[in-house]
């Protein structure tokens, strides 16, 4: 009776070594513990040294090379039948380099929207409106500095935060933030065409 070897693959999985084994780029799961140990250790490909990027893979040369290796076992797979291997360099984290980007990407993100709503503002004149209802409710002439402004003020601020579900470290919700979907999205977009393209240059 063969053994079953549970295989899963993500579609993008970061390393930092050049030789890859099973463990490295698969969650394994096997009833018979010897298996599965053999398995992991099994280095089933190796990237050009130093060269970083991304690379793609394949589900199916992985279950080849374990079959050819263990014919006893049976491997069922679960998850990306293709996937991408983004080859990182370990030493070439510089915290400073990265807070800056940080710092870069807030401020952008903070004078970007101030600037959007400044345009919407001027763009509906929404002084001039403030000043009509105002004078339409009360029958004085609006100084510019009244409830109306206030409130729309705060009410600025605070839907952004609550669009966006956090302010600073917490979170009003469980649920991902829009930037996050967002951002998951566009990773998935780019993992799509990368493997696309690669399939395409095969074909």
């Amino acid at each position: 009776m063969k053994n079953v070897l549970y295989i899963q693959t993500d579609k993008n999985m970061k390393v930092t070594s050049e030789q890859i084994y099973l463990q490295d780029i698969a969650r394994l799961s096997a009833d018979n513990s010897k298996v599965l140990n053999q398995c992991s250790i099994l280095p089933v490909m190796t990237l050009p040294e130093k060269k970083y990027g991304r690379y793609t893979a394949s589900a199916i040369d992985l279950v080849k090379q374990i079959q050819q290796r263990f014919e006893d076992v049976h491997v069922v797979h679960i998850g990306e039948p293709e996937f991408i291997l983004t080859y990182e360099n370990p030493d070439k984290k510089n915290v400073v380099l990265s807070w800056f980007k940080t710092l870069a990407v807030c401020l952008i993100t903070f004078f970007g929207t101030m600037f959007s709503i400044m345009t919407f503002n001027t763009d509906v004149d929404v002084p001039r409106l403030f000043q009509e209802i105002y004078y339409q409710f009360t029958g004085q002439i609006s100084d510019g500095f009244t409830i109306l402004e206030i409130t729309y003020s705060l009410g600025i601020g605070i839907g952004v935060v609550f669009f966006f579900n956090h302010f600073g470290k917490w979170k009003l919700s469980y649920d991902p933030t829009p930037m996050e979907v967002e951002m998951r999205t566009y990773e998935n977009e780019v993992d799509d065409t990368i493997l696309e393209m690669k399939n395409r240059e095969g074909s």
